[in-house]
């Protein structure tokens, strides 16, 4: 089995956030397992550019990877070099996996493949979400969709990290088949901390800073804590509205409490563990990364329910949900201080059971199965 990966940037673009770590997680996964992979990306890495050299296939911690210049710099990432080479060598593939949607890599790409008759499948990512389609550029989304998004997608089969997410792909196309399969998420070895004392209640937020991921509602719902708390804030973001979230956070009169220590990236396990609990407020989510790996150490999670993963929190009792608004937010994380038996039994039990659901053995032969249902129709 032959499986060109394609996205429109891969590792050390890790200023994308998830989806970026979850592609490259995969490609190494595959092809540990025996599997010929490929991955085609841009050079992008933001306004900037990786440090590469494009056209040339690239040993990136075990995958073959091929960067290609791009000659757009805004998230469109036109790139004529790598539909050039796809349609060169796209043949020579059983299957072509493509990486989220609103840019032109994904869009031509899956054109060439099809036209091509190479089998696709689609992971959106979260850009097909409703959220997404009434977020930003909302016309020409809609104008894309239709002129040749749906067309396209209605030939491909897509696979979804979430039951959410799968119902908004069926509320939006009728695609040839969808597959629910998590992601891959990277996970320490080592085991976490012991339980902490709550005498001042940690709180986390560890994510890419922007609207959607609801840190405005968060910052608007500490005023209605009613005990002592400290709010770690992990990530970056665009400066212009990283600073409006600081000014919030100056009018709040929380100041004191709030701790920006930016973009972590070999700390973040061990910061996750000296907390008690992450807060994930997002307006659309399709997987949830960091669920994992704050749960991988043993730190519980209140999210939102438009969190892909929060059926999965809930039913397990891993943590919490709330409705999405800063009352509610605020409420909630005064009720869960009251549960230091319960956020005990979550640090003491979580680590094995992420272990145990997203071994990475157990998820490749899923992928696997995935790919050899596409490949044989």
């Amino acid at each position: 089995m032959r499986v060109l990966q394609i996205c429109a940037a891969y590792k050390p673009a890790y200023i994308y956030g998830g989806p970026t770590m979850s592609v490259s997680m995969l490609s190494e996964q595959l092809t540990k397992a025996g599997i010929d992979t490929k991955v085609y990306a841009t050079t992008a890495n933001g306004k900037e550019e990786l440090p590469v050299q494009p056209n040339q296939p690239l040993n990136v911690d075990g995958v073959t990877v091929t960067y290609f210049k791009r000659i757009t710099k805004d998230h469109s990432h036109f790139s004529p070099a790598l539909l050039k080479k796809l349609w060169c060598t796209v043949k020579s593939f059983d299957v072509v996996h493509i990486h989220a949607w609103w840019n032109l890599v994904s869009l031509f790409s899956c054109l060439i493949a099809l036209m091509r008759n190479v089998p696709v499948v689609v992971s959106p990512r979260g850009t097909l979400s409703p959220y997404s389609f009434q977020n930003k550029n909302i016309g020409v989304k809609w104008f894309i969709h239709h002129l040749l998004g749906k067309p396209l997608l209605q030939r491909c089969s897509i696979h979804v990290t979430s039951g959410r997410e799968s119902e908004a792909i069926i509320a939006l196309i009728k695609p040839r088949n969808i597959t629910n399969l998590p992601n891959f998420v990277k996970l320490p070895a080592d085991l976490p901390g012991a339980a902490q004392s709550l005498a001042v209640l940690k709180l986390i937020f560890l994510s890419r800073i922007e609207e959607k991921k609801g840190l405005d509602l968060l910052i608007n719902a500490l005023p209605f804590i009613n005990f002592p708390f400290s709010l770690t804030i992990v990530g970056s973001g665009e400066k212009t509205y990283v600073d409006e979230l600081k000014a919030l956070v100056r009018r709040n009169g929380d100041e004191a409490d709030v701790y920006w220590i930016g973009f972590q990236n070999d700390k973040k396990f061990e910061i996750l563990a000296q907390h008690h609990l992450l807060v994930l407020p997002s307006h659309d989510e399709n997987f949830g990364n960091v669920i994992i790996e704050s749960l991988s150490q043993g730190t519980a999670v209140l999210v939102s329910p438009f969190v892909g993963l929060a059926d999965y929190v809930v039913s397990n009792n891993l943590g919490w949900q709330s409705e999405l608004n800063a009352a509610a937010i605020g409420n909630m994380i005064n009720f869960i201080h009251g549960k230091q038996d319960e956020l005990n039994r979550i640090r003491a039990s979580a680590p094995a059971k992420i272990a145990a659901d997203f071994n990475e053995a157990n998820l490749v032969a899923q992928y696997v199965n995935m790919y050899n249902n596409i490949i044989n129709g």
